[in-house]
């Protein structure tokens, strides 16, 4: 369990199992221009990684839970199916097409990830649901229950959060994220990038590694490419749900050229 409050005034996040919890604060103006911060960031943005450094991030971030309700975390987590997204909440329609782009430029940058918007719920596995700040605790309690919702509120004062469910064979079954509409531009992008991110199975926060934006010190606003990197390793078809780490060591040295040349492809990186 992990708080922080940056200049951003970014939510604390927790992760769990059978109910993993990253939080974060998030809202989304109508215009679809991206914000000047996150332009800033992009243009500073570090782009050259050794293989050790990338590995460091994937093993910190895709092992482990900072809050868990049950079930072991030394397994990988992950989808092995297609992940369909439907937006509930006030303003639906129009945070739908905000939340579009980013589904979009996710389903882009990640290779073997199937994702994408779902026009109807029944049709999804992962719910975004979008609520003013004033009704954010009782819809946690609406997903946890009125114990556990005071228990996050008490120990970190959230404003927005994301979990999954995982089966006995540490595949992600059904995802949730929660994020508030009374803030600023900036963060309602940091926020919905890193829960949606964290939603597809890297739950653990790390304040280990300085480039990943699993880290509560940190705020991206985009898909940077250090994350890209955790990602298609990730959901890489030789990574399973329920590995271990000395399981997924034992393939890493094949993934890395793979993942690198597809993350220079879509990034225009040098090869």
């Amino acid at each position: 369990m992990t708080a922080s409050r940056t200049g951003w005034r970014h939510a604390p996040r927790i992760g769990a199992l059978l109910g993993c919890i990253a939080l974060g604060l998030a809202v989304f103006s109508p215009a679809l221009a991206e914000p000047a911060a996150v332009s800033a960031r992009k243009k500073s943005e570090k782009r050259t990684f050794t293989d050790s450094e990338i590995i460091e991030g994937f093993m910190k971030t895709a092992f482990g839970a900072e809050y868990h309700l049950a079930g072991r975390v030394d397994r990988i987590r992950k989808y092995h199916m297609p992940v369909r997204i439907f937006v509930d909440g006030p303003n639906r329609t129009s945070r739908q097409v905000q939340l579009g782009k980013i589904v979009r430029d996710i389903a882009a940058r990640v290779q073997h990830l199937d994702i994408a918007i779902a026009d109807k719920r029944d049709d999804a596995n992962a719910v975004v649901t979008l609520v003013h700040d004033r009704d954010l605790q009782k819809t946690i309690a609406s997903f946890y229950g009125a114990e556990k919702a005071s228990e996050i509120r008490d120990s970190l004062d959230p404003q927005c959060l994301s979990g999954f469910r995982k089966n006995d064979n540490y595949e992600i079954q059904r995802s949730d994220v929660i994020l508030t509409i009374d803030n600023g531009d900036f963060v309602f992008y940091d926020c919905a990038y890193e829960e949606l991110l964290q939603s597809l199975g890297p739950i653990n926060d790390t304040d280990m590694v300085p480039w990943t934006m699993f880290n509560d010190q940190v705020s991206m606003g985009f898909f940077d490419i250090y994350d890209q990197y955790i990602l298609n390793i990730l959901y890489d078809p030789r990574i399973k749900a329920g590995m271990t780490v000395d399981e997924v060591r034992g393939v890493l040295v094949a993934i890395l050229p793979d993942v690198r040349a597809w993350v220079a492809k879509v990034n225009n990186l040098p090869n």
